[in-house]
């Protein structure tokens, strides 16, 4: 399947910008890569096999029960189909750009993300410090998690991708509510970047391009105690994986399991410019575990704005049935707001 128009060295032809389908194939990625991806959230490739001994192939159960590895959880009973706080902000985020017709704010980020309760608790440190503050406006200083890169594809929907610079400031503006490390900030640049050029439908290569770029410039405007790393990283991370077609799960673990900031994002950002298809990548991240939702959600994303209908319908109709987003209304009025 072609990804349509592209740019940069992969070719000339009809950019997409702005396109209402793209956008919200865009959104249904991210929200069914993070539910499918939930399943096996933290678990290494053996428990996965313990779990699933198939492996996972879609929702595994019935949509709106609990997924059984979490049942009698104290924190939350999640449920098989449902979204986690990854979709629960990122549709805060496009909120807040939409609520200001198109303007980037930490304050107006802030002021829609208080509302959202998913993983507001301790174990979070980077929710439960924004939180327990109650100051939309309140700016992190710390913070590397990965939790401002999945929230942030409303960015890279907004801009064209050859507005690097307020994707980049927009990142940092939706990050530095509850992250506000270099990292973080880098891997947000990065993400909403690769939105940005999926959009426009550039091929695989630009989008890589596009994403180390914008980190590169993350890292130089924010810099962290320690060498920029992130932007390197991620190169070494999508040549690796570009290496090792075709990709199988306990391979790609062994390479980069996805456990920490300098491996989640990289490796989602592998995979949506190695791959081409948003079910792929899902099922692949699943099947491999550690931070599998945000790594399926965040590629699940870009495959989707990249390649619209390799989207599961049938996935996102459950995703849509347990929790009601409404993400069509959503992706219209962002689409409309793309410059």
């Amino acid at each position: 399947m072609g990804s349509g128009g592209s740019i940069g060295s992969e070719g000339s032809g009809s950019r997409f910008c702005g396109s209402p389908h793209r956008v919200l194939a865009c959104l249904q990625g991210i929200a069914t890569g993070d539910a499918i991806g939930k399943q096996t959230e933290l678990l290494s490739p053996e428990q996965i096999n313990r779990w699933y001994p198939h492996g996972v192939r879609g929702f595994e159960g019935t949509p709106g029960e609990t997924i059984p590895r979490y049942v009698g959880n104290r924190k939350r009973e999640w449920r098989i189909g449902e979204t986690t706080d990854d979709t629960e902000r990122t549709i805060a985020v496009a909120r807040a750009i939409v609520s200001s017709q198109g303007v980037v704010s930490h304050a107006d980020v802030g002021r829609e993300m208080l509302g959202c309760t998913k993983c507001v608790h301790p174990g979070v440190h980077s929710l439960w410090e924004f939180h327990q503050s109650g100051d939309p406006a309140r700016v992190a200083t710390h913070h590397d998690g990965c939790g401002a890169a999945i929230r942030v594809a409303p960015v890279g929907i907004l801009y064209d991708s050859d507005r690097r610079e307020e994707i980049v400031n927009g990142a940092h503006e939706a990050s530095i509510p509850t992250h506000g490390g270099s990292i973080a900030i880098a891997a947000a640049a990065a993400t909403a970047a690769a939105v940005s050029s999926a959009i426009d439908g550039a091929g695989p290569r630009d989008v890589i391009a596009h994403a180390e770029q914008a980190a590169a410039d993350a890292e130089r405007r924010w810099p962290g105690r320690t060498a920029a790393a992130f932007a390197t990283i991620l190169r070494q991370v999508h040549d690796d994986l570009s290496g090792a077609t075709p990709l199988r799960p306990a391979e790609v673990a062994a390479r980069c399991f996805p456990n920490q900031p300098l491996t989640i994002v990289p490796l989602a950002l592998g995979l949506a410019t190695v791959l081409r298809s948003a079910e792929e990548a899902i099922l692949l991240a699943a099947n491999i575990g550690g931070d599998s939702d945000s790594v399926a959600s965040i590629a699940g994303g870009i495959l989707g704005a990249a390649y619209p209908d390799t989207i599961n319908q049938t996935w996102h109709d459950v995703v849509e049935q347990v929790n009601g987003h409404g993400l069509a209304a959503i992706a219209t009025k962002l689409a409309r707001l793309r410059r």
